[in-house]
């Protein structure tokens, strides 16, 4: 099944600027049996780590996130970029390869008893994902690990996650 979901994904090259070769994974969501794999692949790694909340990072991240938390009977919390939640929110602020970009979490999404995966669809330079456990932490709560179901491995977005982070990709470029 893995090889069948690598083929699945897209590249769209020069998307959404010249030089970037976008990692498509619609073909995997409109597929029911893909889609029911890529998400029983991604849970069978944290199965057995007691995850109670899963963050999903906009937007992508909310399709399979909301999917893996439900597989790993937890909550969904989404991490959005500023002004677009309506309650009480915490921020953290991050660098871009041009510029900053902040993204936000309600105040009372997570607590001290939580033991949280952050999940997007891909993992590229790390830097939201970072910011993402920067925030999850400040407001308390444990980050269990990382889940992508794409890591662009060329561009080392590991390094920008903290050391000895638990990540998981179903698939790597």
């Amino acid at each position: 099944m893995h090889t069948q979901l690598a083929d699945a994904v897209r590249t769209i090259p020069d998307f959404p600027e010249p030089g970037i070769q976008f990692k498509d994974i619609t073909p995997i969501l409109a597929d029911a049996r893909l889609l029911r794999a890529a998400v029983n692949g991604l849970a069978a790694e944290w199965q057995s780590e007691g995850i109670t909340k899963v963050i999903g990072i906009e937007s992508r991240g909310f399709i399979l996130g909301a999917m893996l938390a439900d597989e790993l009977n937890a909550g969904f919390i989404p991490v959005r970029k500023q002004g677009k939640l309506p309650f009480t929110t915490v921020r953290e602020s991050y660098e871009l390869e041009y510029g900053t970009d902040t993204i936000e979490m309600h105040i009372d999404a997570v607590s001290e008893s939580d033991r949280v995966l952050i999940h997007d669809d891909v993992i590229a330079t790390g830097g939201t994902a970072a910011a993402t456990h920067r925030l999850t932490e400040f407001a308390g709560a444990s980050v269990v690990g990382f889940s992508f179901l794409i890591e662009l491995a060329f561009l080392d977005g590991r390094s920008r996650l903290p050391e000895g982070s638990h990540v998981h990709s179903l698939l790597s470029y």
